[in-house]
Formats: C-alpha cells, sequence, structure tokens
C-alpha cells in the first residue's frame, strides 16, 4: 500500500544508459518558481503552517500516483525506478518536485517546533532527502525540460543544498556559493518574462540574500572571498545560463523589424541580427540603468567586452547578406545604412569605454602611494587614452558625415563630437605638459599648458550654448588648473635659473682631493670611522643604537689620494750646442766628360 505520511519508501533513480539517451527526447516546460509560490501560498505557508503544506504535498503525490498509474504493489510493496525514458508526461516531473517539497516542509516544521539532539539529526536527514529529490529533478529536468525549465530546475537544487549545509552550520563556503548561484540565476531570469515572473524573481531573491548576508558574516576570517565564490556560482550554471537567455532574446527579436539612429529607420530581415543586437541593447541598459552608479569599473569593462562582441557579430551578419544580396539595389543599400549605422553605434560605445579608462586612470593619478604600494597612473597614460579618444572622435564623425543626404539630428551629432574631441585635445595637451614638468623641463611645459588653456577657451566658446554641463563644468576646472600650472611653471623656472650660480658655487667650494671622514653630530665634529681602517681595534661601526644609518665597513667610492707625477725633462742645450761638419766623410759622386759640360 502507498503510505501518506512522512515516511519515503520510493527509491527513483535517473537511467543514464545509452539506450535511453538515443530515443528521441520529448521537452516539457514548467515554471517551477510559479508552481512552487502557487502551491505553497495556497496550502499552509502563507501562515507559516509546514504540517499543512507537508500534507497537501502528500495528497497530491497520492493523486499523482493514481493518475500516471504508478503504483507499487498491492499488499507488498515493489520498488520501481523511474528513468528518463519513464518520464512521458509532465506530471512525472511534478512528482519528483512534490517529493522534494514534501522532505523540505518536513524539515522546516521539525525546526519551528524546537528541536532536540535526537530530532535535530532526524531534521538534517529531512533536508538531505529534500537535497536528494530535488537533485534528481534537476537532473531530469536537464533532459527531459526545455532551457528555461532546467535553468529554473538547478536553481531550486541549489537552493536545497545551500539551505542543507547553512542547518548543517558546516561548509558555510558551499551554502554561500549555492546560495548565490540562486541568487545569480534569478536575477538573470528577472530581467525577462511577464511582470508576474519578475515579481516572484525579485521576492526569490530578496528571501536568499538575508541567507548571503550570514554567510558572508559567518566567513568573515575565510580566505575565500565573495567575488571569487560568485565567480564559481556563475561558472556553475553559465551555460544554461546563455541558452536562456538566447531563446528569450529570439523570442523578443521576432517583433524587432528595424533599427533607429540618428532618426534614420533601417529594416533588419536576418534573424541572427535581430538577436545580436537585441542582446546589445540589453547590455546598455545594464549599463545606464538606474544601479549604474554601484556597479564597479571592472564589471563595467566586462559588459562593455559583452557588448562590443554583440555589435561585432551583428555586423558580420550584416556583411554576410551584403555578400550573398547580389545587384539588389534596394536590398544593398539598406544594409549599407544598418551596417553604418551599427559601426557608428560601436564606435560611440567605444568612446564611452575610453572616457571610462580615463577617469580610472584620473582617480590614480592624484593619489599617493599608500601602504598597499599601489600602482599610480603616469600622465604618459593619460596622454596616450586621450590620443585613443582623438582618435575615435575623428573616426566617428567621418563615418557619420560620410553620407550625402544629412539631416538635422546627423549635423548636430557631427557638431557636438567635433567639439568633445577638441576637449579631448585640450585634456591631452595638459597632461603632456604635466609630462614635461615631472622631467623638469619648465619651458616646455610653461608653453604646454598655456597652449592647453587656448584649447579650452576655444571649446568653452564654441560650448556656451550647449546643454552639457557636465562637459563645460569640466573644461571650466581645466581651463583654472591650466592657468595655475603654467603659473607655478613660470615662477619655478626662475626659481631654478637663480640658484644655478649658488649650486655651482657651492660645488666648487666643497670639492676636495682629501677624504671627507668627518660628520656633524648634535654640533660636535666627529670622524667617520669605517671596519677596515680599525681592525686591530674593538670598535662599533653600526653607529648609534636608536639611529638607522648603515653600517661602515669600507668607503665606496674609494677616496682620492694624492700620488707622485713623472718628471717633466726639457732639453735646453740642444739649441747652443756646435757640432762639426762632417762633409769630409761623405762619399762623394764621381762625374764624366759629359756630365761636366751639360752637367
Amino acid at each position: 500500500m502507498l503510505k501518506t505520511g512522512d515516511q519515503q519508501p520510493v527509491d527513483m533513480e535517473v537511467d543514464s544508459s545509452p539506450a535511453a539517451e538515443e530515443k528521441p527526447a520529448v521537452r516539457f516546460s514548467i515554471n517551477v518558481l510559479e508552481l512552487m509560490r502557487e502551491a505553497q501560498m495556497q496550502h499552509g505557508l502563507r501562515q507559516s503552517d509546514y504540517t499543512r503544506y507537508r500534507r497537501y504535498c502528500s495528497a497530491r503525490l497520492r493523486r499523482l500516483y493514481k493518475s500516471l498509474k504508478f503504483l507499487h504493489g498491492r499488499g507488498k510493496y515493489t520498488r520501481r525506478n523511474i528513468t528518463v525514458s519513464t518520464v512521458t508526461d509532465v506530471r512525472y516531473l511534478h512528482m519528483i518536485f512534490y517529493m522534494a517539497e514534501r522532505a523540505w516542509s518536513h524539515a522546516m516544521e521539525k525546526k519551528t517546533a524546537g528541536t532536540n539532539a535526537q530530532q535535530r539529526i532526524y531534521m538534517l536527514g529531512r533536508f538531505r532527502k529534500a537535497v536528494k529529490w530535488a537533485s534528481l529533478f534537476s537532473q531530469l529536468c536537464s533532459v527531459k525540460g526545455d532551457s528555461r525549465t532546467s535553468l529554473e530546475a538547478e536553481a531550486y537544487a541549489s537552493y536545497m543544498k545551500g539551505a542543507m549545509f547553512f542547518e548543517q552550520d558546516k561548509n558555510i563556503e558551499t551554502a554561500m556559493i549555492n546560495f548565490k548561484n540562486t541568487r545569480a540565476v534569478y536575477e538573470e531570469l528577472g530581467k525577462y518574462g511577464s511582470i508576474e515572473n519578475q515579481l516572484l524573481c525579485r521576492q526569490r531573491i530578496e528571501e536568499v540574500e538575508p541567507m548571503i548576508d550570514f554567510c558572508s558574516h559567518k566567513l568573515g576570517g575565510s580566505s575565500l572571498q565573495a567575488h571569487e565564490l560568485l565567480d564559481t556560482a556563475n561558472d556553475l550554471l553559465k551555460a544554461k545560463m546563455e541558452a536562456v537567455l538566447s531563446e528569450t532574446r529570439s523570442q523578443q527579436a521576432a517583433s524587432m523589424t528595424e533599427f533607429n539612429w540618428l532618426g534614420r529607420r533601417f529594416p533588419i530581415t536576418n534573424a541572427k541580427t535581430r538577436v545580436s543586437i537585441l542582446k546589445a541593447q540589453q547590455l546598455e541598459k545594464d549599463l545606464n540603468g538606474s544601479a549604474t552608479e554601484s556597479i564597479a569599473a571592472d564589471k563595467k569593462l566586462g559588459i562593455f567586452d559583452k557588448l562590443f562582441s554583440a555589435y561585432h557579430d551583428a555586423r558580420s551578419c550584416i556583411r554576410n547578406d551584403l555578400a550573398s544580396a547580389g545587384n539588389a539595389e534596394n536590398i544593398r543599400d539598406d544594409l549599407n545604412g544598418l551596417d553604418k549605422a551599427v559601426s557608428a553605434v560601436l564606435g560611440l560605445r567605444t568612446i564611452e569605454r575610453n572616457q571610462l579608462l580615463v577617469s580610472i586612470a584620473k582617480s590614480k593619478f592624484t593619489k599617493h602611494r599608500d601602504e598597499k604600494n599601489e600602482r599610480i597612473t603616469r600622465p604618459e597614460e593619460l596622454v596616450r587614452l586621450y590620443d585613443l579618444l582623438i582618435q575615435n572622435t575623428t573616426d566617428l564623425t567621418d563615418l557619420v558625415s560620410s553620407g550625402r543626404n544629412k539631416n538635422e539630428e546627423e549635423n548636430s551629432f557631427i557638431h557636438e563630437y567635433e567639439l568633445k574631441g577638441l576637449a579631448f585635445r585640450a585634456e591631452r595637451c595638459f597632461f603632456l605638459a604635466k609630462s614635461y614638468s615631472s622631467a623638469g623641463k619648465r619651458a616646455e611645459a610653461y608653453a604646454l599648458f598655456c597652449h592647453a588653456r587656448i584649447l579650452t577657451d576655444s571649446a568653452l566658446q564654441q560650448l556656451a550654448n550647449s546643454p552639457d554641463k557636465a562637459l563645460i563644468q569640466d573644461l571650466k576646472s581645466l581651463s583654472d588648473n591650466c592657468r595655475a600650472n603654467s603659473c607655478i611653471e613660470h615662477a619655478t623656472g626662475f626659481m631654478e635659473e637663480e640658484s644655478v650660480p649658488l649650486k655651482l658655487s657651492k660645488g666648487v667650494s666643497t670639492m676636495s682631493l682629501g677624504d671627507d671622514k668627518t660628520k656633524v653630530l648634535m654640533g660636535i665634529l666627529q670622524e667617520n670611522k669605517y671596519l677596515l681602517d680599525m681592525l686591530e681595534s674593538y670598535e662599533s661601526v653600526i653607529g648609534e643604537p636608536n639611529t638607522k644609518g648603515p653600517c661602515r665597513i669600507a668607503q665606496f667610492p674609494p677616496p682620492f689620494q694624492a700620488v707622485p707625477c713623472n718628471p717633466i725633462v726639457l732639453d735646453m742645450a740642444y739649441n747652443v750646442i756646435e757640432f762639426p761638419s762632417l762633409e769630409n766623410r761623405m762619399k762623394k759622386e764621381k762625374k764624366g766628360l759629359l756630365s761636366r759640360f751639360w752637367g
């Protein structure tokens, strides 16, 4: 006979044999979160009555057994396993789901009633049973359910595992991984679907948040950081989440027929192009949403990378369509316009990403080195980033202005980014002057600061009627900084020029061939002693006990020593000595008769 009480007589397993996998799969769809919430709210959990909910799960299981004729013998219990091939109806998945819910509600009933040591052991056994059925439910849904059902079942199983580890008060790190896994899934699922589905996902996230906070508190001394836990959790369901989001985007892309850009509409006929553009637009919403201030800079850069990948995929699809369009002029014109619009949006987002990199670099530019030895930004790095921004704005304005018949929105867009390019050049000139200033080149730095101020004032004059108040305020601040730094460089240059003769005379006056072995300590002239000079005596060369001076082993470089010069010999007697004639000793040349006449 079937038991409807607390005991669970049925043992169900997944058959992973090759024969079962070769059969064509029938995909079922279950909204797991909605099914769970509706059952819990209507049968006792609105009043936290876990006993009533457990009895409902038992009655529901009994009805499912009878409707499916999945009975276990009459009189004598006969074990029946459930395999992948057995799941030919969605009610089999419901049956496994209610098994897990019944075990979980029984564990919660024991928990709320107050447990002693024996009752706690029984409660943890019920939690382990719930994890067993939830894991089986997840495995069956991954084979027999669609991608969204599989993902929700995985989140449900992760929640059950987290609850079990949480109650055991062991493996808190594993509990936190599972809870964050659940939260990550419901955060992604909450971005799509109906309002009711988004509300349910939000409620589920709010239920998980206190458990995550408690685990974080318990892990205060753990070496495993929160972001590492989150990265581990995201890796577990990355493939399934991507499949669900791709399927949802494909459904939404069916209603997307055109792309709007600067007052122009471009039709989209390729489904892959629609999905890529829709993915990019969703990522743009994540970047520009109300919670964008709380997003870390590294995460924003990661979102930008995904956004660029989506737009590159869209451009690739568009250009493949262009290659196969043939000679159809209307289709080619539409595709060329769409390719231009997508390229312009890609260029615009590239500028935004580089501006984010500039803001990160500026935040580190004014910092001093702290105890962690954090690397600060050099002016040359900001110069390079502004070079990229200037090139990006030039490419973007050239792309938008390449058309023949430009509308008013395109003209205003071109004018706006030409002014932004001028502002970027002023910023680049300012940080280039900073680079020369740090190298001690005062004249070049002064000239560049003055030129940066001229560029800034020119941009401010052209932006007088612009609605971009933030850019105007930044340029005013830059103009003030240019003026202040130019005055500082001018004054510093004069001071350094005046101090050059003094430094030269002081350096010449202190030059000596002798060894400077003396120092002044507390107003008393003392001699520096080195270890090699007093090997015969026992004296300290470490210095005073409270000082941090170096050990004086030997003087390096060695001091100059006077050495005797080689003698200079001047032969002064050579010029006054008269030497005897030697002509009589020279051999006379013989001459012939003819040479006497013609010689």
